[in-house]
């Protein structure tokens, strides 16, 4: 290993190139404690700035390497975070898996091929003078062309070659060609929607015969739709459904159960991570209450808050949650533990098929 690389980016619009490096710089300083030669590379290229810190695996006295160790990516994570807050930056809040927000509904992606078909579209509608004009204006738009046989362009970001031919109708050299010479009209790439994928528990065993499926998926897909009405059945039964209007009835208790507990769960989620939050800033209070009580002696010193700046930090800020929260006598940690323990406790309980003593 020659060199390792540490990412660093921060929120758009809240921070210069020139501040961003000197944080870069910072926490490459700390992390390595001086040991290490290393550069900060501050990239704007994006909608966020970031930092790309890369540092020699070789000591500056060349005795010994750097010894990555286990969840050494999360001890940068935190020192990023604590230099980030000691300059007044946003930091990323982790939330409870059940809190965090699914994506249901994604931006589309636009392809290479199609980026290339609308390009080409624009180029057509200013009715350059011949093949070659064309060409020309795919290489202002930061297109590679390869000549030959079959021509071909490549993008910015492409790793491979794309031939017209390859486009689809309308978009070959010939059909390009035709179009510069007015042989031709040309109708714009539309891209066609996705499909929604309806909800069956039966395969449509025509509509996949159809489509090319042998005789084999034939008698599969009947075994299949035989058991899953099967299924069904036997849960009507065994629920007593025998109406749809039994079938509603059913369906919206078991929604307003779901909305339930999902209220009970959030809310017992948020408690226990309280708890959590107080139980780290009691332990980190008690280990950095010798160092603060040595820099409040010494007058504030700047030498000594400089030598201790990551324990007087800490405990500044458990100060700070213990003020937020008034709290005038400090719980121990082993009754944090049993908070924690008895919520958890209480939160399997309300879940169905959880039996009251597991876990």
């Amino acid at each position: 290993m020659i060199a390792y690389q540490i990412r660093q980016s921060f929120r758009p619009g809240e921070i210069t190139a020139e501040e961003a490096n000197r944080i870069g710089y910072e926490l490459a300083s700390r992390f390595l404690k001086g040991k290490h030669a290393f550069i900060v590379a501050t990239h704007t290229d994006r909608e966020h700035i970031h930092n790309h810190i890369i540092f020699n695996s070789t000591a500056l006295d060349g005795t010994r390497k750097f010894r990555d160790f286990f969840f050494s990516g999360l001890a940068v994570q935190r020192l990023s975070d604590l230099i980030c807050l000691e300059h007044q930056l946003s930091v990323i809040e982790k939330k409870p898996y059940r809190e965090r927000q699914k994506r249901i509904t994604y931006p589309p992606r636009e392809s290479n091929r199609d980026r290339l078909c609308g390009i080409i579209d624009e180029i057509l509608q200013q009715e350059p003078t011949d093949y070659e004009d064309f060409l020309q204006d795919l290489e202002q738009q930061g297109y590679e062309i390869k000549r030959g046989k079959y021509t071909s362009v490549k993008g910015t970001r492409q790793k491979r070659f794309i031939r017209f031919k390859t486009l689809g109708t309308g978009y070959s050299e010939e059909e390009i060609k035709a179009v510069l010479a007015g042989k031709a009209k040309h109708h714009p790439h539309q891209k066609q929607p996705p499909k929604e994928q309806t909800f069956q528990l039966l395969v449509d065993i025509q509509a996949k015969l159809a489509e090319g499926k042998g005789g084999g998926y034939e008698r599969w897909a009947k075994k299949h739709n035989l058991k899953e009405m099967s299924k069904t059945l036997i849960f009507l039964q065994e629920q007593k459904i025998g109406s749809a209007a039994d079938l509603k009835e059913c369906a919206d208790a078991a929604l307003s159960r779901y909305h339930e507990l999902g209220g009970s769960i959030k809310a017992a989620e948020k408690r226990m991570a309280e708890i959590a939050v107080l139980r780290a800033h009691i332990v980190n209070y008690a280990k950095t209450r010798p160092v603060y009580d040595a820099y409040r002696k010494s007058g504030y010193s700047s030498k000594l808050l400089e030598a201790h700046r990551e324990e007087i930090t800490l405990h500044r800020a458990a100060k700070a949650a213990f003020d937020e929260t008034r709290l005038k006598k400090l719980p121990k940690v082993k009754r944090t533990e049993c908070r924690v323990f008895c919520v958890a406790h209480q939160e399997k309980s309300t879940l169905p098929g959880v039996p009251k003593g597991a876990g």
